[in-house]
């Protein structure tokens, strides 16, 4: 058959290997035979669809110093039936190191990989995800299709049909991943993820760890702010913290005498905020007053689950071009209340797999694993205080309530700054508790100002979050598909 193809047409070269060099090896001799400027890996019992390749060359017409370009895939099964669409998010170096989503369909510049030496062997069945983490380490020039231009063949045996299939994969996919970040930091670790084929990237602490102010704006409830400080004292590992209370016009006396308490065992300042209840206001003065080097803005209805909780935020906090970092919350009940937060979403934003179980997967996994989010929640973020100042805080004058974190992030993100959800810091989050509903007809007139305000100071950018594709629907936070469909051209980001 083989022979038939080649006599047909001379863009088909055929060469035999005189041993079973298996697929890298295999793979480096095809690249020996191409003389095309990108390469496209296709796997020999899986389908291109007609319009993959055309798609590919329009996208290089339109950005062509591309380096890299991956597509949505699905899989399809042995009578032709396609099913499982993974609608990816625009390109995230921290998702690629928990997942290599990149893989189908994978076009790659044949001059870089050649100048990175090929596949390498010794990492069959995962020599593609090795090649793109070379790859990418030395270009930022990425681009992805949102439209399925591959088609994943899942029979017995294949790693389509079953994680389990190619375990030596799962070993191959570590040891890439280990190489790649000991050129990043060799005291990063790498671990296995929640799942199968995801992984977890363990980074250090800065030594001396820096100080970090968490920030916490409260008013009465004692009960309340008291699980929450006791959670911290009893349960954070992270060796220098210091502890903002701001109080925001308390009059309870059980309250007053907690702050007394605090106050005399020197476990916190307590700052004074006599106005109105303004979220952004507050944390922007307590920012002010703050020695810490790391800000942790915290709610007081917060309370810590695991000891490294902190440490996790802040190892991907002073990363240099990362902005906020967001931590998994929960409701009591143990199901996800914050996982990160979409924009768009129900006009605004909102928050993607709410109420899934503590460790559901949620969409390809994504619920649990390391991740860039465009947006994350004010109600446990950390960012460095130089970065918060540069931005000049939230902002108090528009979205006192609602929305600052999601504008403050946007604006992160313009900066040149990547937003962060970290799965490994978790919280549970007693919501909203001190600062009541918003039923009121004040609250709900205030809200939608606050609506209002968002839509017109960032208009379409909230239907273009780059860490959701646009296959995907904005009235659902459960990653449906969307209908209709939104990726219709123009879908191209600049």
């Amino acid at each position: 058959m083989l022979e038939e193809f080649a006599a047909k047409d001379s863009r088909i070269k055929v060469a035999y290997r005189a041993v079973n060099g298996h697929i890298s090896a295999t793979s480096n001799d095809a690249l020996a035979l191409a003389s095309g400027e990108f390469a496209v890996l296709l796997d020999h019992d899986d389908q291109l669809p007609a319009h993959a390749l055309y798609m590919v060359a329009e996208e290089l017409a339109a950005f062509p110093d591309t380096d890299l370009i991956y597509s949505d895939e699905d899989k399809i099964d042995e009578e032709g039936e396609r099913y499982n669409p993974y609608f990816k998010p625009d390109w995230d170096p921290d998702l690629l190191g928990s997942q290599n989503y990149f893989s189908h369909l994978g076009v790659y510049r044949l001059s870089l990989v050649r100048e990175v030496g090929g596949f390498r062997t010794g990492l069959e069945g995962s020599q593609d995800y090795d090649l793109v983490l070379r790859c990418q380490a030395r270009t930022r020039k990425v681009r992805h299709i949102p439209h399925v231009l591959y088609h994943w063949r899942a029979i017995p045996g294949s790693a389509a049909a079953s994680t389990d299939a190619k375990d030596y994969a799962q070993t191959a996919a570590e040891r890439a991943l280990r190489d790649h970040f000991a050129s990043v930091d060799p005291r990063i670790r790498v671990e296995p993820g929640l799942f199968p084929t995801t992984y977890r990237a363990r980074r250090p602490l800065p030594d001396p760890a820096p100080l970090v102010t968490v920030i916490i704006p409260t008013r009465d409830s004692v009960d309340i702010l008291r699980r929450c400080l006791e959670s911290i004292f009893l349960k954070t590992r992270y060796p220098s913290f210091e502890l903002l209370i701001v109080d925001n016009q308390s009059s309870e006396p059980a309250t007053l005498a907690y702050f007394d308490e605090l106050r005399s065992a020197h476990k916190a300042r307590i700052l004074s905020y006599p106005k109105a209840f303004n979220f952004s206001a507050i944390n922007n003065f307590a920012a002010r007053e703050a020695h810490g080097e790391v800000l942790c803005l915290l709610n007081n209805d917060v309370e810590v689950i695991g000891a490294g909780w902190l440490e996790e935020m802040v190892a991907q906090a002073v990363r240099e071009d990362i902005g906020a970092v967001g931590a998994k919350l929960l409701y009591p009940d143990d199901t996800i209340q914050h996982a990160g937060v979409v924009t768009g979403l129900f006009g605004v934003a909102g928050h993607i797999n709410r109420n899934i179980p503590r460790q559901h997967p949620g969409y390809f996994g994504r619920a649990q694993m390391i991740q860039q989010m465009s947006v994350v929640t004010a109600a446990c973020l950390a960012i460095r205080k130089s970065v918060y100042e540069k931005l000049g805080g939230l902002d108090a004058e528009h979205l006192p309530v609602a929305f600052n974190d999601v504008d403050f992030c946007l604006r992160l993100l313009d900066a040149g700054y990547r937003n962060l959800y970290t799965p490994f810091a978790e919280l549970y989050h007693h919501e909203s508790y001190t600062r009541g509903s918003d039923t009121t007809p004040e609250r709900k007139a205030r809200f939608a100002r606050e609506m209002d305000y968002m839509q017109q100071r960032w208009g379409q950018v909230l239907q273009q979050d780059r860490a959701y594709n646009p296959n995907l629907s904005l009235f659902s936070l459960h990653s449906e598909l969307a209908w209709p469909p939104r990726a219709v051209r123009p879908w191209k980001k600049q």
